[in-house]
């Protein structure tokens, strides 16, 4: 099939703008006709997201897929670490299958630390030779963020050996070393690792990109690092992406790469360096089959209304038009249940702290408490004097100091594991989800255990969710795909999860931007400062666990 595009060509390869017209044949851009005079349209490359976790999304790829064309995204590097830490290569090959009924280009990487860490329970292991046979037979594109920096760093035997066979197969390595500088930076990248999205300040950027990384300007639900890197593209146009890397349903509704395109433009980024940024950058790094807006190439590219907003008109995949004046284009698809979910209730008995040394008679303990940040990741590791009672060291709601739990969910029997945390703004209420990076045990906070145990209780039938526990009901959206993930649409699960984050929000008085994303990311061991697992609680910076009393 024949037919022709008309608009202002945005040509980012060449730095030029030319009103012209596309002729598409079969899929490929077949020719392109300079014309006088100026159009009202912009014909403009296909937005990247050059690093997601679909799961975040509590969407499988192909629902994710409708509402990302919308927004003028085509091409998707995304990295299925989360469900295999619960499935195991059962569950990146379900991602790949499911991915396979939409026609959006998705690119998936081979996990390369399932687990993240040896100081947690995950429900799954992938090795070495796990990931040659993702590579080989399933012709997966990349190894995915190498988070054990420490591993890397010491030359641990397996971790090397997966490095060593993504460099067999010619694939990129991503990484992930939030903070890492000097000597152990250099040591990192030398073993071939190339990007960076855990990167939060200019001057960690600017030593990474020196030393020969791609940074990711990371801006998705929970961290957002947008408006502290983005002054970067101006001056490193070859050596940025971007990325969401975790994106709730509502938020992906609202936009996507369009709106960082939208938000660089406002604040004086020149265009053809955000394009570059956006949409040829990852395609040249990762060596995708997407188009780049060159006669030869796929018929990938975006229709927008000005250079402005950016409002996306249609998206083209192929020479098929997946998306139109806010409209998707792509079916929804049933998705297939699988899961991986096996752990009992508890009590609120399970759930108290007690001393140490219940002999020695105290009215308060200092004690190490997770400190956390609206629109962070990173915590701090905090000391803060907690109430003690009948030997049990109790929470602080004056002072926003409310208990953490992480419960193992693949493993009956198991005693959760306990601590406090200060920031999560939550009174007379508590919340619990079964999404925790990234080994995706059961995680809860709040100031009163019977409220606690309501909510992982609730998780524990439903086996999957997020749950609002409150002194008269419970709330929950089930998540039935490894616990992780909805089987409805984006709209349903969109309408859910809002209704469960405005009970946070009125009934509990929390004021964070992702409450559930926020308490999902305090079990994340390779992100410093403190963190908890199901195992107790971890000091990120010298990965050693710690006791609860300082």
């Amino acid at each position: 099939m024949n037919y022709l595009v008309s608009g202002n060509l945005v040509d980012v390869i060449n730095g030029k703008i030319t009103n012209s017209d596309l002729l598409v044949e079969n899929g490929f851009i077949k020719s392109i006709t300079q014309k006088d005079g100026i159009s009202s349209n912009y014909i403009i490359p296909p937005f990247v997201d050059s690093h997601i976790h679909f799961e975040s999304s509590m969407l499988t790829p192909s629902e994710f897929a409708r509402t990302a064309a919308i927004h003028g995204t085509i091409g998707v590097v995304a990295d299925p670490h989360e469900i295999a830490n619960v499935m195991g290569v059962e569950g990146v090959r379900y991602f790949i299958e499911d991915a396979k009924k939409v026609p959006l280009k998705i690119f998936f990487g081979a996990p390369s630390c399932v687990p993240a860490t040896d100081f947690e329970s995950s429900g799954a292991r992938i090795t070495a030779k796990e990931i040659e046979e993702l590579f080989e037979v399933d012709e997966l594109h990349f190894l995915s963020e190498m988070m054990n920096f420490p591993g890397v760093l010491s030359g641990d035997k397996c971790v090397l050996e997966k490095i060593n066979i993504a460099k067999k197969y010619k694939k990129v390595i991503d990484g992930h070393c939030p903070g890492l500088t000097g000597n152990n930076l250099r040591n990192y990248i030398n073993t071939g690792i190339t990007t960076d999205h855990e990167t939060t300040t200019l001057e960690e950027a600017k030593e990474k990109i020196l030393n020969g990384m791609q940074i990711q300007i990371r801006n998705g639900s929970a961290a957002k690092d947008f408006n502290q890197l983005y002054t970067l593209i101006n001056e490193f146009p070859d050596k940025l992406m971007f990325c969401s890397d975790d994106l709730e349903p509502a938020d992906l509704k609202k936009g996507h790469i369009n709106l960082l395109v939208k938000k660089a433009i406002s604040k004086g980024m020149e265009l053809m360096k955000v394009l570059k940024v956006a949409s040829i950058n990852p395609i040249m790094h990762y060596n995708l089959n997407i188009g780049m807006l060159q006669v030869g190439d796929p018929a990938d590219f975006v229709v927008v209304d000005n250079l402005t907003d950016f409002n996306v008109i249609q998206t083209y995949c192929d020479g098929k038009i997946i998306a139109e004046n806010g409209k998707t284009k792509l079916e929804y698809h049933q998705p297939k249940i699988i899961n991986n979910f096996n752990t009992n209730k508890i009590t609120h008995v399970d759930l108290q702290i007690k001393l140490t040394n219940n002999k020695d008679i105290k009215e308060s303990v200092l004690t190490n408490v997770i400190g956390i940040t609206n629109s962070r990741i990173i915590t701090k590791l905090e000391q803060h004097l907690l109430p003690v009672k009948n030997g049990t060291i109790m929470s602080d709601l004056e002072n926003d100091i409310v208990k953490l739990v992480v419960h193992n969910r693949y493993k009956p029997r198991r005693k959760p594991a306990k601590a406090f945390v200060q920031g999560m703004q939550l009174k007379n209420i508590a919340i619990a989800s079964s999404v925790a990076h990234d080994s995706h045990n059961i995680i809860a906070a709040g100031g009163d255990d019977n409220l606690i145990c309501n909510a992982i209780n609730t998780l524990v039938d439903a086996k999957g969710g997020m749950a609002v526990a409150l002194y008269n009901e419970t709330k929950i959206l089930k998540l039935p795909i490894a616990g992780l993930m909805s089987d409805l649409s984006i709209d349903e699960v969109a309408k859910l999860k809002d209704d469960l984050e405005n009970i946070v929000y009125q009934k509990g008085g929390c004021k964070l931007d992702a409450p559930f994303m926020t308490l999902s990311f305090l079990a994340l061991l390779v992100i410093p400062e403190l963190k908890l697992s199901d195992r107790g609680l971890f000091n990120v910076s010298n990965f050693t666990f710690i006791s609860n009393e300082a």
